[in-house]
């Protein structure tokens, strides 16, 4: 059975945050061919462009070995999402939800599909993501894009904090102080 390296990005802003994170973590490791080799530190941020008033975001990245092919994958992600409660509403972006997950990176994978972009489109642009990726992965190279050196002093100026003690241990986290 052939293992794929995938990292997937995670967030919520509705409900108990900390704990749809977690949740997410065990669907993750409980998909078929599928382990979480890896998770980040749960990270707070601002929406972006947000339609209406909302909370910060947590934000994690999991890497996974898995035997599932891309579109296999982002279904399962799909699942784990309505399973947490997501309603998606077709047109409108940047509205809040309970989870959102993404496929960042699959292998070295580029792919531009309807419904299925690798590496993830806005990843380059995005403190939220690209942070707890380099957390996990501070070698990672983004396909078309570079090493995440370069790409996360692009993004520098966001505002991000990581949550104390929301590694994997499952301690109760304090807000962290901006690097």
């Amino acid at each position: 059975m052939t293992r794929h390296r995938a990292y997937i990005g995670m967030g919520s802003n509705l409900g108990d945050r900390e704990r749809t994170l977690a949740e997410a973590f065990e669907s993750l490791a409980a998909l078929t061919g599928t382990r979480v080799a890896a998770r980040s530190s749960i990270y707070v941020t601002m929406p972006v462009n947000p339609s209406g008033e909302q909370q910060d975001y947590y934000n994690a990245v999991a890497a996974l070995d898995t035997a599932l092919d891309p579109h296999p994958l982002l279904d399962a992600l799909q699942q784990i999402e309505a399973r947490a409660g997501r309603l998606r509403q077709p047109g409108l972006r940047n509205v809040a939800r309970t989870l959102d997950l993404d496929i960042l990176l699959y292998d070295q994978l580029e792919l531009d599909e309807a419904g299925l972009h690798v590496p993830h489109p806005r990843l380059t642009d995005r403190a939220f993501a690209l942070a707890p990726l380099a957390e996990i992965a501070p070698d990672c190279v983004v396909p078309g894009a570079g090493p995440l050196g370069p790409l996360l002093a692009h993004v520098a100026d966001q505002r991000i904090a990581r949550l104390a003690g929301s590694s994997a241990s499952g301690q109760s986290p304090q807000l962290a102080r901006p690097a």
